[in-house]
C-alpha cells in the first residue's frame, strides 16, 4: 500500500484483515482483542499524561503518539473485521447521530464560551 496515500476506513479493515491472514496467522479472539484495545487505549493515555498533563517521561521512554494512536486503530479495524462491522457504514450513521442529537447542545453550552 502507498503510505503517502489517503486511506478509507474500508482499505483500513481490508489492510488490516489482509495483514492478519497472510502475516499475522489469524484474527486473536474478539475478547482477546478487546484486552489489547485496552492496552493500546492504555499506551495513549500513558503518552498524554507525559505530554500534556504533569507528569514527566521517565529515562529512555518512547513517547510516539502518533505510533500509539495508529495502534489504537489497527486494533479497532480488526474487532470491526471479526464482528462484521463496516466501520464506514457505522462511522458515518454515528456522525448522522451526534449531528441531529446535539445539533444545539455545544453551542447552548454557557461551559464552552467562557
Amino acid at each position: 500500500m502507498n503510505q503517502s496515500a489517503d486511506i478509507t476506513l474500508r482499505a483500513l479493515q481490508g489492510s488490516v484483515d489482509e495483514w492478519i491472514r497472510t502475516i499475522g496467522v489469524r484474527y486473536f479472539s474478539p475478547l482477546t482483542n478487546m484486552a489489547v484495545l485496552t492496552e493500546e487505549v492504555g499506551e495513549v493515555a500513558r503518552i498524554m499524561a507525559r505530554k500534556y498533563g504533569d507528569q514527566s517521561a521517565k529515562e529512555g521512554e518512547k513517547l510516539d503518539l502518533a505510533d500509539e494512536l495508529a495502534d489504537v486503530l489497527w486494533v479497532v479495524a480488526a474487532i470491526a473485521n471479526q464482528t462484521g462491522v463496516d466501520l464506514t457504514e457505522a462511522f458515518g450513521r454515528n456522525i448522522e447521530k451526534k449531528t441531529i442529537r446535539d445539533r444545539t447542545r455545544h453551542s447552548d453550552n454557557i461551559k464552552l464560551h467562557q
